[in-house]
């Protein structure tokens, strides 16, 4: 039976920059990505991608925020514009990778999971959002927008403008499961779970709505990599190794390191709570729910991580 391997692919890694968000520019970021997984598939893995889209949401708030401003059109709630990312993105990675897989003669072919992802509606989270989203408003936008829409929270960010922020609830259970695992087993590459997930909460009477917050990709992520009982979770992320003394004389790159060793870089304070630290604290708990080993590294060296040439291993 072919091992199974989940890769979470950074919303970073699709739009670069600001100078390269056209569909143009993911389209041609995407085909690379493309490549580097079908290198991986022709080492025998069974794969499930999963994606960012920061950069996207951004984009499509703002987007909804000026026509609402110019032609007082309704904004679009955050939750679809989580799904439609996942819609855009996913189909621009499975047309890359399926073409890719064409012009090998696989057999294979990608296909993507528009993913719910149940968050606890009580989650303390919730009580006290910090997440920032879209544009900067003025005051009187701020107010205005309060006016339609009065559960919002907004924060004033250093002189700037006011932005509006959302909770980050811990994810608790992959809606669509079930789906993935069937698709997998018919030997498709799953796309799923893009930007965390679409977060829904369930009522009294098992129905799900969605409710306007983000969940953290990686962590999603990890609990998808759990769900699937996978053997290896792979971070992408913009640097090739995990390092210690980042930034310093010092500085030294990590390549095997185990579970305690992480910690006590942990506890020393390596990793900076903005940027690696979520993605460690994802491996870890990966590994203490009957993950096999995390690898962490960027997009293009992954086949060569995979087979062990590069890339942070995180090992028992």
């Amino acid at each position: 039976m072919k091992k199974l391997v989940v890769i979470a692919i950074g919303g970073n890694s699709i739009i670069k920059d600001n100078a390269h968000q056209t569909i143009e520019h993911q389209e041609i970021a995407v085909k690379e990505v493309a490549k580097h997984i079908a290198d991986m598939l022709q080492l025998g893995y069974n794969i499930v991608l999963t994606h960012g889209n920061g950069p996207h949401v951004g984009l499509d708030l703002r987007r909804a925020e000026i026509a609402n401003e110019r032609e007082h059109l309704p904004l679009t709630p955050l939750a679809n514009c989580v799904a439609d990312t996942q819609g855009g993105i996913g189909y621009l990675i499975q047309q890359a990778l399926n073409n890719e897989l064409a012009s090998r003669q696989s057999d294979k072919k990608a296909i993507t999971v528009i993913t719910q992802v149940e968050v606890d509606k009580l989650d303390a989270n919730f009580a006290n959002p910090t997440k920032p989203i879209g544009a900067f408003f003025t005051q009187a936008q701020r107010d205005h927008l309060l006016n339609e829409y009065p559960d919002w929270c907004f924060v004033e960010d250093s002189g700037r403008g006011y932005r509006r922020v959302v909770a980050s609830p811990d994810p608790i259970k992959i809606i669509e499961t079930e789906a993935i695992k069937s698709l997998i087993d018919s030997g498709f590459v799953v796309i799923s779970a893009g930007g965390g997930g679409i977060p829904v909460i369930k009522d009294r009477d098992g129905q799900y709505h969605s409710v306007d917050a983000v969940i953290d990709k990686d962590l999603s992520t990890t609990l998808l990599a759990e769900t699937l009982n996978a053997d290896t979770l792979i971070i992408t992320t913009g640097v090739e190794k995990v390092c210690i003394n980042f930034g310093k004389p010092n500085q030294q790159a990590l390549d095997s390191v185990t579970v305690d060793e992480i910690k006590q870089y942990i506890a020393e304070g390596h990793f900076p709570a903005g940027s690696m630290l979520p993605k460690i604290e994802a491996s870890l708990s990966f590994l203490a729910n009957g993950g096999s080993k995390v690898i962490i590294t960027v997009p293009e060296k992954l086949p060569r991580a995979l087979k062990g040439e590069t890339g942070t291993h995180i090992i028992h």
